[in-house]
């Protein structure tokens, strides 16, 4: 396990669009308040991440099969309710909400400059999907040599064997795997 001395905690896609289609009981948002929560007492900085557009989705190519359904209906541009983080975990003003036009939290996002500027290389990731944003970032920011940890239940997925089998299998090759509870242990 790798100390916080130089970490962020990134929740990523909790933003209303998204909490919506997969958080039916708002008790699967426990998680992330508490890692927040845990984050802030700390002084371990707080990243959101949410993905969001350009009116008329200009940033969409119709050969990106997910993003090209987006583009067809109305309501991920930029001051879109669906694009706004959720209301769960509202960032404060001092907490930057980095807005992405890929499923990477790094792509087309200035998430890297801010890390490197801060000093940052260790990463705590929770987001919403796993089998999106978390593992396309988790992978990006390992080759990108972050120091990684994922706070399993502070991941949502539509699927919960790929959920399992990410946790299990893949995260743990270039991540700490741990619940939030496990995780606020090793800050206290």
């Amino acid at each position: 396990m790798m100390p916080n001395r130089n970490a962020a905690l990134l929740v990523m896609d909790v933003q209303n669009g998204i909490v919506s289609r997969f958080a039916e009981n708002k008790e699967v948002l426990l998680p992330f308040q508490r890692a927040v929560e845990a984050a802030r007492r700390h002084d371990i900085p707080v990243i959101f991440v949410r993905v969001a557009f350009r009116k008329g989705y200009p940033e969409v190519s119709p050969r990106n099969k997910s993003f090209s359904a987006i583009s067809g209906r109305p309501g991920m541009t930029h001051s879109d309710a669906a694009t706004q983080i959720h209301e769960s975990v509202q960032p404060r003003p001092d907490e930057p909400v980095v807005t992405k036009i890929r499923v990477s939290a790094f792509a087309g996002s200035d998430l890297e400059v801010l890390l490197r500027s801060r000093q940052i290389d260790t990463l705590i990731l929770s987001g919403i999907a796993t089998s999106g944003v978390v593992l396309s970032t988790l992978r990006e920011a390992a080759d990108k040599d972050f120091a990684l940890t994922v706070l399993a239940d502070a991941c949502l997925d539509a699927d919960p064997e790929v959920h399992r089998v990410l946790m299990e299998k893949v995260f743990p090759r270039q991540a700490d795997v741990l619940t939030v509870d496990d995780w606020i242990k090793t800050l206290d």
